[in-house]
């Protein structure tokens, strides 16, 4: 198993892609800390892991509690003896629709300001109790040109230069920082107008999401800091 005896935390451990990536952490070997803002929603998933054979515990916290957040991490190190790995899915409260010129600056801000302070504080929590290794993941990317996303984009764009800086700090760490850039999964069985012109011709599902989240998280990437990986479908090219 790919991530045997890991601790890893998963931020909006209750959504969609959260609760694939824990899914596929635990299937791998990991104990996962699952956090999030709704209780039964969290347990929901920590049951199906632990179905499966797996280790899950929950905490509700906000991800931009920074007290919260670093108890959540003290505990978690204390009790496993440091921490793997962490990954943050949590939303970013996002309001689209409208054109950037006909918005309120504030709701273009909201999820900017939300999506950096939500990852600075996950990442520098769990980076303090790595122990000379460590894997931060994130949600993030921006490079598409999409029409009425409002901060959505600035947001993931944002995320992006804060991941190469967190690299760079944290590299002397044995820390590794990587987002993932995802055009969003499809309903499962729907027909899927938003795959049309994908070079590929679908979106990943969540488990293809997930499944590339480990590989990150993997010692089979132990070179892989400061990069994007590009689960576009070809959306984005490189």
């Amino acid at each position: 198993m790919l991530l045997e005896n890991r601790t890893a935390i998963v931020h909006g451990g209750s959504g969609n892609v959260g609760s694939a990536v824990a899914r596929a952490f635990a299937r791998e070997g990991a104990h996962v800390h699952l956090t999030g803002r709704t209780r039964a929603t969290l347990e929901e998933t920590a049951d199906g892991i632990a179905d499966q054979g797996g280790v899950a515990h929950v905490a509700t916290l906000d991800a931009t509690d920074r007290d919260a957040v670093e108890a959540h991490a003290a505990t978690v190190a204390e009790q496993a003896g440091g921490i793997d790995v962490c990954f943050n899915a949590t939303s970013n409260d996002d309001i689209q629709g409208t054109p950037l010129l006909d918005m309120r600056i504030d709701d273009v801000m909201q999820p900017v300001a939300k999506a950096v302070t939500s990852t600075l504080v996950v990442a520098t929590a769990a980076a303090r109790h790595m122990r000379g290794h460590g894997v931060i993941l994130v949600m993030g990317g921006g490079r598409e040109a999409i029409p009425n996303l409002g901060g959505s984009h600035i947001a993931w764009a944002a995320l992006s230069g804060l991941c190469r800086q967190l690299a760079a700090d944290l590299g002397p760490r044995g820390v590794r920082v990587s987002w993932l850039l995802s055009p969003g999964s499809p309903d499962p069985g729907k027909h899927d107008p938003e795959a049309e012109g994908l070079l590929l011709a679908r979106r990943p599902s969540y488990a293809e999401v997930a499944n590339a989240a480990v590989f990150a998280a993997s010692d089979w990437a132990a070179t892989m800091t400061a990069t994007e990986i590009n689960l576009t479908a070809g959306a984005v090219v490189d």
